[in-house]
């Protein structure tokens, strides 16, 4: 059986409704019994010169299963005070517990499933930080948080992770798993050939897992960007000033071809010194990379583990006392993205959003927000959900007016020439899903970046056979 095989079946297994409207629930029929397709369906794909930037994003909170005991979890900490401060020595211990004590075997088990590997890592006392081929893996005592971009399988390591954790005790308390609409639909692999799809798949799971019993919710027109959201929550929050959760995620579309530039492996390599090895070059380029595009100024104090890769593209994390913020970045021009998120806790995000879009300079990009009631009290106005047009607006000065427009008018009207440009927000959708999880999702577009090039990339979706209107 061929891949086209397998993705035809699949597509009748779980066959694709008319997409619903902005800011519904989507219920699917459940089947009986889990399933999966063969390992075929991970074969790799021919590279067509494109790629899907945008990720796919898992994360996953574990509990204590009841009648277990913490050493039986592996929750106990061995020594309390490698828990005290920030900075770790460099002959100090980390003591792991809980999802930290899995083994490398094990986090590689779940790497494969999502067909990715570890690149590389960065530790401090409260999480671990893992830069893969295909985006991002961070790894709490008691949450995991998975991001894969391009033709990832993300959800076949769902069944994985159930496992693991029941081996040191632990079950799924809070299960949320969300992307943006797939540029290049057909490119994606069972079990991310739609929406839909997928929720069938993660509902099959629940006979390994009964509390995967969420909703599927998409917010944002369906004619255009839009955002897939899954969330079962059973989580009992406690009513503490700082058990507050939220994640920001800023997704950039068409780049500044200047800034692209800079992350491709070849602008670098005439550097490459006669005895460096391989290894050294690469982290020698990827901190260049990272100076040169500003990116180590976004967050200031983090460790940083950036990772360039050939012939271009671009991964970092950072991780900050328990915060931890990742950019992946696709220069590849006619796809070019850069994404930023984190879920650090700021009472104002309006600075950062800023200093982020500056960087990049892109065309256009999606802004979501998930976050607790409590978080969302936390915050200030941000020009996600004010309701203030002029607020909504984000101006940013810009350091050079090399902008790429499709348009000779492009630079007067943007105001490039003097430094600065707005992005205008073309609309925005929120819900409230589960008990107290708040979504939020917005679209920005520079002003003079003129609606027809939006039009024209949608029709050329077409003429391939990637309706905007599908549910993918």
């Amino acid at each position: 059986m061929d891949g086209n095989e397998i993705d035809i079946i699949a597509e009748e297994r779980c066959a694709t409704p008319p997409s619903p409207g902005p800011g519904t629930i989507v219920h699917v029929e459940q089947p009986q019994q889990p399933y999966d397709e063969d390992e075929h369906s991970g074969e790799l794909r021919e590279y067509n010169g494109v790629f899907e930037g945008p990720e796919k994003t898992l994360e996953v909170v574990f509990r204590k299963i009841a009648g277990i005991d913490d050493d039986e979890a592996c929750l106990s900490d061995s020594s309390s005070s490698g828990y005290g401060g920030t900075a770790i020595a460099p002959d100090e211990p980390i003591h792991r517990t809980g999802l930290r004590t899995l083994a490398r075997a094990d986090l590689d088990r779940i790497c494969m499933r999502a067909r990715c590997t570890i690149l590389s890592r960065v530790s401090n006392r409260y999480l671990d930080a893992y830069v893969l081929s295909e985006s991002s893996l961070f790894v709490y005592p008691h949450m995991i948080v998975l991001k894969t971009c391009g033709t990832t399988t993300l959800l076949r390591c769902v069944a994985t992770l159930i496992e693991l954790g029941r081996k040191i005790g632990l079950e799924i308390d809070w299960l949320g798993y969300n992307r943006k609409n797939f540029s290049f639909p057909g490119d994606q692999m069972f079990p991310h050939g739609s929406f839909h799809q997928e929720l069938d798949y993660l509902y099959s799971h629940r006979t390994l897992c009964d509390r995967l019993d969420g909703d599927g919710y998409t917010l944002g027109p369906v004619t255009s960007d839009h955002w897939f959201v899954f969330v079962a929550d059973h989580t009992k929050r406690c009513d503490l000033e700082n058990d507050t959760d939220r994640v920001l995620n800023i997704m950039m579309f068409d780049i500044d071809q200047d800034v692209a530039r800079k992350f491709y492996f070849d602008q670098y390599q005439s550097r490459i010194g006669p005895d460096e090895t391989e290894e050294e070059a690469t982290k020698r380029i990827s901190m260049e990379q990272t100076k040169s595009a500003g990116i180590d100024s976004l967050i200031p104090g983090a460790t940083i583990d950036p990772r360039a890769f050939e012939p271009c593209g671009y991964s970092m994390n950072a991780i900050l006392f328990h915060s931890y913020s990742t950019m992946h970045i696709t220069p590849e021009e006619g796809s070019s993205y850069a994404s930023f998120e984190t879920n650090q806790k700021l009472k104002n995000y309006t600075s950062l959003i800023s200093n982020v879009v500056r960087a990049f300079r892109p065309k256009r990009f999606v802004m979501t927000l998930m976050a607790d009631e409590g978080g969302l009290k936390q915050m200030g106005d941000t020009p996600l959900f004010t309701g203030n047009a002029c607020k909504a607006k984000i101006a940013v000065p810009f350091k050079t007016a090399s902008v790429r427009s499709s348009t000779s008018s492009l630079a007067a009207s943007t105001g490039f020439g003097s430094n600065m440009a707005t992005y205008k927000r073309r609309d925005v959708a929120s819900i409230r899903v589960e008990e107290d999880v708040c979504c939020m999702m917005g679209n920005w577009i520079l002003e003079g970046y003129e609606e027809t090039d939006v039009l024209y990339e949608n029709e050329q979706k077409r003429l391939r056979g990637l309706s905007v209107s599908q549910f993918s």
